[in-house]
């Protein structure tokens, strides 16, 4: 297949959805020669942050440099975004080949009976393990997809686990309650393979806690055996302190926004630090060079300035929790005019009233072109008298940008799906094309 034929494999896969269950993924990846067992892996999952977290400790591992290989999940442009060496996405060529090699070993575990098609999702991680074992790399950093104990990318037995944090998203998935979606992420954790995590409370702490006595995994908490303390933080990034047991403390500066990346960071300094304990090369200026060269599109993303357009792809109350807290901390006064858009089975009212305040200006669209999508008018509804549905996100946005004085924010928000099509749109404009 060519690249253009990859794509149109992968979106006829798209309607078999996300079915769970381990069978699919195994048939493949044995008939594949089991290319997970050929490389040392550091698996991340949590509600959010995930993607954060990845690619800090990727970038640590490069600043070691060692050739490092990463999977996240959903991507904002396009597929070659989610398999990434050294930082550059895939090739398209490359791709291509892969997914010419993994569709004939799906086309193969089919025919022989051995499981039904695989799904999207399992072919793409299939692809992106094959391609770090013909690679060689050092490292592979593997983003889970959803929860985890299902989750196709639950095959690995990784070097440390690391569960950024538990709150509510995907309840028709992986359970209605913290518990129960706790103990979906819990199913990462492996014997005797550390764990690192920043979930608080019992209802999240519970399941994790349990799990790792019964595995003997070694289990370190943020807040507990380790924490970070802010020293100075603006929209430009942040110094924080990261304290580590008694003996271990130092000043780390970020260039990513918001109180919740301290954390995010700290977790994955710890993570790090453990796989070092097996890897010396892995040492201290890798770390701090590592956090401070990382940036994450679509997250507290800033664009433009005076006034400042802010991208957030946050589509669950936590999220939505952490970007309000930024909001206050960074932009006190100035005005906040919102473009909206969601996913019709997230919840959108807990985003919406832990999000917006009344004297703000909301602009709701589409957030893409699904059927998941919720209407704008439904968004709108759900917002209450400042929200005016809009019928295309460049209408939107011109309206929200023309709303705005220079002290004020224009946040494109509520879906990594809605930030995927803003930066298209951009790119689009950029290029001339309207």
């Amino acid at each position: 297949m060519n690249y253009q034929e990859s794509l149109a494999y992968l979106d006829s896969l798209g309607k078999f959805g996300i079915r769970l269950g381990m069978e699919r993924i195994e048939g493949l990846l044995r008939e594949l020669g089991n290319p997970e067992q050929q490389i040392k892996t550091i698996h991340v999952t949590g509600t959010n942050g995930k993607g954060s977290v990845s690619s800090m400790i990727t970038n640590i591992l490069l600043a070691a440099n060692l050739k490092t290989g990463k999977f996240t999940s959903p991507h904002l442009v396009k597929y070659n975004e989610r398999i990434t060496i050294n930082g550059q996405d895939i090739d398209d060529d490359s791709f291509a080949d892969l997914l010419t090699i993994v569709k004939t070993a799906a086309d193969s575990v089919v025919a022989k009976g051995v499981c039904e098609q695989p799904t999207q999702f399992e072919v793409l991680t299939a692809a992106a393990f094959l391609y770090f074992a013909l690679e060689n790399v050092d490292y592979a950093v593997i983003e889970v997809g959803m929860g985890g104990l299902w989750d196709s990318t639950n095959v690995i037995t990784p070097i440390v686990s690391v569960i950024t944090n538990v709150s509510l998203d995907h309840t028709d998935r992986c359970g209605k309650t913290v518990e129960r979606i706790a103990m979906q992420k819990a199913g990462i954790i492996k014997e005797n393979v550390p764990v690192v995590t920043a979930a608080e409370g019992d209802d999240a702490l519970g399941p994790i806690k349990a799990v790792a006595m019964f595995k003997q995994a070694k289990l370190y908490i943020y807040g507990r055996a380790f924490w970070g303390t802010e020293v100075e933080s603006s929209m430009e990034g942040q110094t924080f302190t990261l304290h580590a047991g008694e003996y271990y403390s130092s000043d780390y500066s970020i260039r990513l926004p918001g109180e919740h990346q301290i954390a995010n960071t700290s977790v994955a300094i710890v993570a790090a630090k453990l796989v070092s304990k097996q890897d010396d090369r892995i040492n201290e200026l890798a770390l701090h060079i590592g956090v401070a060269n990382t940036v994450w599109p679509g997250r507290l993303e800033r664009i433009a300035q005076a006034p400042d357009v802010i991208l957030d792809g946050a589509h669950n109350p936590a999220g939505a929790e952490a970007l309000r807290k930024a909001l206050d901390k960074y932009y006190p006064e100035g005005k906040r005019i919102f473009v909206l858009g969601m996913m019709g089975d997230k919840d959108m009212t807990g985003v919406i009233s832990r999000l917006i305040r009344p004297m703000d200006i909301v602009y709701t669209v589409k957030a893409d072109d699904g059927a998941r999508a919720a209407a704008a008018e439904e968004l709108a509804g759900l917002v209450g008298v400042q929200a005016l549905a809009m019928s295309s996100l460049a209408d939107a946005y011109e309206a929200a940008v023309s709303r705005a004085d220079s002290d004020s924010v224009v946040c494109i928000c509520g879906s990594l799906y809605l930030v995927g099509n803003f930066k298209n749109l951009l790119l689009n404009v950029k290029a001339g094309c309207h």
